[in-house]
């Protein structure tokens, strides 16, 4: 049980980082508007939103934009964040338990 655990625990902290990387990402493009990734740089670009887009997309209909002022401020992807994080620390409480 404790090696599922530790297992789960490290694929959550992989898909800690893609939705990082998404961050990333979605903050160069927001502020180089001209800003296109070319290469190699493309293929993992397009994989990490192919991956993360779900959970955001779903989030995105639920929760909708906080209009502030002429901004509209996403939280969908915070709140995957947050979620993420606690998963882990979660599962990571579970599997040093289990030990």
């Amino acid at each position: 049980m404790s090696t599922f655990l530790w297992i789960l625990y490290f694929v959550l902290f992989l898909w800690l980082v893609l939705l990082l990387g998404r961050f990333v990402v979605e903050m160069v493009q927001s502020f180089a508007h001209r800003w296109r990734p070319t290469g190699p740089a493309v293929v993992v670009i397009e994989l990490v939103f192919i991956v993360t887009d779900p959970p955001v997309k779903l989030l995105r209909k639920l929760i909708p934009p906080l209009p502030l002022g002429p901004v509209r401020l996403d939280l969908s992807m915070l709140i995957v964040l947050i979620v993420s994080m606690i998963a882990m620390q979660v599962v990571r409480a579970l599997a040093v338990n289990a030990m």
